[in-house]
């Protein structure tokens, strides 16, 4: 071989002070220089060599970052937490074209069917999807890493706050910008808010006892129910979109808002139970 591993970069290894790309490149020549091997012999210690390879094999096992991933590690995320918020499959971007997809075709909708004052079908459809969303996020059917989260140190109520918190946001972006799609109906198109925010703190506070799937279905049915039976019973505006159905719904929220703040501590995680088997205290998944 007509290059060698130079002395200091050789201790530098040792050390573990070896900077890449000369750390992969001592790697290869390694392999295959038996008289680099034994200057290195004559150079380190021999805990401190395995202790260095230790550290190479770590390094290489350790999963690149996806785009997601990174961008939030850029934008000051801690590594762990941007981990977790990756993996939410609500955040990917078949989910993300599906809602979006959705919203269009409602829109679309309520446009060339105008039968009223207020875009009926967009505020009875807009509240559902925030909720959904969170309800998907966490939980034993479409988490990736429901079984780790069984078994981590990590509170309960903190790893579902950082899922809840981003996918409502993402949520409501979505709602606010096919919002703007209907200017003509001014600001009775924003009136989806205020039932959003209660259906979804209302199926939270729920969720240690009801469990991550059935209390969000429960309040999404509830809340289709309520629809059914207020077009049914009124001949003007729905009454969740009236002033009075408004008021009521910022009541839900606030008030769900704090049991579910109060019952935070039934979201821990039991690691006896298996990964399917949902909160502690009585929630089942």
């Amino acid at each position: 071989m007509t290059w060698h591993v130079a002395e200091d970069d050789l201790r530098a290894y040792v050390r573990g002070e070896l900077a890449q790309p000369m750390l992969w490149s001592a790697d290869t020549h390694l392999v295959a220089c038996a008289r680099c091997r034994a200057q290195l012999a004559e150079v380190s210690d021999p805990v401190a060599l395995d202790a260095g390879w230790e550290r190479l094999d770590a390094e290489l096992d350790v999963p690149r970052p996806g785009f997601m991933e990174s961008l939030l590690m850029r934008a000051g995320v801690a590594d762990h937490t941007a981990r977790l918020l990756a993996a939410t499959p609500v955040l990917r971007r078949s989910w993300l074209a599906a809602v979006v997809a959705v919203l269009v075709m409602t829109v679309i909708a309520t446009d060339s069917v105008r039968t009223s004052d207020s875009p009926a079908l967009f505020l009875a459809l807009a509240p559902l999807l925030p909720l959904a969303g969170v309800a998907l996020s966490y939980g034993p059917v479409l988490d990736p890493t429901y079984e780790m989260a069984v078994v981590s140190p990590m509170h309960g109520f903190r790893l579902l706050m950082i899922r809840t918190v981003p996918v409502l946001a993402v949520a409501l972006v979505l709602n606010g910008l096919a919002t703007l799609a209907l200017p003509s109906y001014g600001l009775r198109a924003l009136a989806w808010l205020l039932p959003a925010l209660a259906l979804t703190a209302t199926g939270l506070a729920l969720t240690p006892r009801l469990g991550p799937v059935l209390a969000p279905g429960l309040v999404g049915g509830t809340w289709v129910a309520l629809l059914v039976v207020a077009h049914g019973t009124s001949h003007g505006t729905l009454a969740p979109y009236t002033a009075a159905g408004q008021g009521i719904a910022a009541a839900v929220a606030a008030l769900a808002a704090g049991l579910f703040y109060l019952g935070r501590d039934r979201f821990d995680l039991s690691p006896a139970n298996t990964p399917f088997a949902g909160f502690t205290d009585g929630g089942k998944a």
